[in-house]
C-alpha cells in the first residue's frame, strides 16, 4: 500500500477531524514547554547551585522549538492564524531561523520530499563517521543559518522555491534579525546574562536536535512515497512532547494539515503500513553509523 493510498483508506469524516485545530491544545503545550524554558531560565539566572548543569537542559529545551516553528510552517499548532504567524516568528527569531524564508523551504520539503528538488537534501548527509560527528556538533547548522540571514538581508537571494515576490519580505525580516541580533550582542558589555540563557544552552542543544533530526529522513529510500521516504521513529512520551509529536513523521508527512496533537491518532490508522521506523533515536543512529566507515 502506498501512502496516497493508506490515506485514501481513512474515512472522509475521520480525515476531516484528524485536521481540526485547537488553540486550547495548543496554547496548552505551548504553556508547558515554554514555561520549563522560563523555569529552567529562571533557575540559571538566580545561580542556584550547580546552575551550570541547567545548561544543556535550556539549550535541548530552545533547540526544540524548532519542532514548533516547523509546525507553525503549516499553520496547524493552533486554529488562530495570527497565533501561528506569532509564535513561528518568535521561535525563529531565537533560532536563527529567518520565519518567512523557513516557510518556503520547508513546504518545498514538502513537495519534493527525499527526491529531486527537496532543498533538504542539496547538501549531501553525513557520508562517514566523521562527517557524521561534525554534522551532530550544530556548528555547519550555525554557519549556514548566518549565511542563510546575511543572504536575505542583502535582498539578492534566490532559490527555486523563493518566489521572487516574497524575497522583499524575506530581506526586511533577515535585515530585523539582525539589528535585534546586535542589540542582544550589545547587552553583553552591560550584563552576561542573555550569554548563559541563550547563546550558550543553544550550542549545548543543537546537537540533541540534530541527532533526533537526522533520524527523520537519513538513510530512507529516496522514492516519492511517504511510507518509504520518511522514517517514524518509537519512542518516549518525553521525546514525543519536547518534539510536539513530530516523532510521528511519516505520520506527518502523509497529511501535514493534520496538528500536533491529533498525529497519534493518525499513527493508528497507518502504523500497519509504515515502511521505515527505527526503535529509538539512539537506536537509529547507531544503526547510522553502522553502515558508514
Amino acid at each position: 500500500m502506498t501512502g496516497a493510498e493508506a490515506v485514501a483508506a481513512i474515512p472522509p469524516e475521520e480525515r476531516a477531524r484528524l485536521q481540526g485545530r485547537s488553540d486550547r491544545r495548543g496554547v496548552a503545550h505551548l504553556l508547558g514547554h515554554g514555561g520549563a524554558v522560563v523555569v529552567t531560565g529562571g533557575l540559571i539566572a538566580a545561580g542556584v547551585p550547580f546552575w551550570w548543569l541547567l545548561l544543556p537542559v535550556q539549550g535541548v529545551l530552545l533547540a526544540f522549538l524548532f519542532t514548533l516553528a516547523h509546525e507553525c510552517t503549516h499553520a496547524t499548532p493552533f486554529a488562530s492564524r495570527r497565533l501561528n504567524e506569532a509564535v513561528g516568528h518568535l521561535c525563529g527569531a531565537l533560532l536563527l531561523l529567518p520565519f518567512r524564508w523557513f516557510r518556503a523551504f520547508h513546504l518545498a520539503h514538502h513537495r519534493f520530499t527525499n527526491v529531486e528538488g527537496d532543498p533538504e537534501i542539496e547538501g549531501p548527509r553525513p557520508r562517514t563517521r566523521r562527517e557524521w560527528a561534525w554534522h551532530v556538533t550544530g556548528l555547519p547548522v550555525w554557519r549556514g543559518q548566518a549565511a542563510t540571514i546575511l543572504r536575505l538581508a542583502s535582498g539578492r537571494f534566490a532559490a527555486p522555491y523563493a518566489s521572487p515576490r516574497a524575497v522583499p519580505a524575506m530581506a526586511r525580516e533577515a535585515r530585523a534579525l539582525l539589528g535585534l541580533y546586535a542589540l542582544a550582542a550589545l547587552s553583553l558589555a552591560w550584563s552576561p546574562l542573555l550569554l548563559w540563557l541563550w547563546v550558550v544552552p543553544l550550542l549545548l542543544g543543537q546537537p540533541a536536535l540534530r541527532l533526533y533530526l537526522l533520524a527523520e529522513h537519513g538513510d530512507c529510500p529516496q522514492v516519492a512515497d511517504m511510507l518509504l521516504n520518511t522514517r517514524t521513529t518509537f519512542t518516549t512520551g518525553l521525546v514525543r512532547w519536547l518534539a510536539w509529536n513530530m516523532p510521528y513523521h511519516a505520520e506527518h508527512h502523509l497529511m501535514p494539515n493534520v496538528p500536533f496533537h491529533r498525529l497519534p491518532d493518525l499513527h493508528g490508522h497507518v502504523r500497519a503500513h509504515l515502511g521505515v521506523t527505527a526503535e529509538g533515536y539512539a537506536a537509529f543512529n547507531r544503526d547510522y553509523l553502522a553502515r558508514r566507515p
